[in-house]
């Protein structure tokens, strides 16, 4: 027997209401990249352990592949192709892993992106032994570490913390935590 359909699910994703029908047992990457074609996150594992489906939600990290999509209705979805400006320009961070080749075969680089950019905002990138822990959640099987570490570096020398595509990201104190 097939799980019924909620009707008319409103889900904000990079700054786009889209009212679809959604299975309740969905998760949202599935919704993201079937439903509505945004096939920038990336599917890996499907049980949370990659990272590879990262996006924000509220300017929070979230493993899509672990999420409901129907627990995202209500929230501000922010995929990577959410991340480039308006006239198609590359965000800071996406400048940075391209400048410093921080990606080869580039499957976790969706992921990577998106988790560097909240690393950031987070104000968790001020140090490589920082930005090595804060991004320890995500996977990079070709071993591009060093490359992202000093992409993650180099883009907070740009940005710094408090914002993601215009969304407020409370900023961590000393102690690592945020208020």
């Amino acid at each position: 027997m097939a799980a019924e359909r909620q009707s008319g699910q409103l889900l904000r994703v990079n700054g786009v209401d889209y009212v679809t029908e959604v299975d309740p047992r969905a998760t949202l990457v599935d919704v993201l990249r079937e439903q509505l074609g945004l096939t920038g996150t990336k599917k890996g594992c499907d049980r949370g352990e990659c990272g590879a489906c990262t996006v924000l939600l509220d300017g929070r990290r979230v493993l899509a592949c672990m999420m409901l999509a129907v627990a995202a209705s209500g929230w501000e979805v922010t995929t990577i192709e959410g991340l480039t400006s308006s006239d198609g320009g590359l965000h800071p961070v996406q400048r940075e892993f391209l400048d410093n080749d921080a990606f080869q075969c580039g499957f976790c680089t969706p992921g990577q992106v998106m988790s560097a950019t909240a690393c950031i905002a987070e104000g968790h990138a001020g140090s490589d032994d920082e930005i090595r822990e804060w991004m320890s959640g995500n996977i990079c099987r070709c071993a591009a570490y060093p490359q992202i570490v000093s992409s993650v570096a180099k883009a907070n020398g740009q940005i710094g913390a408090g914002t993601i595509a215009g969304i407020d990201v409370p900023v961590a104190d000393e102690a690592g935590s945020t208020a």
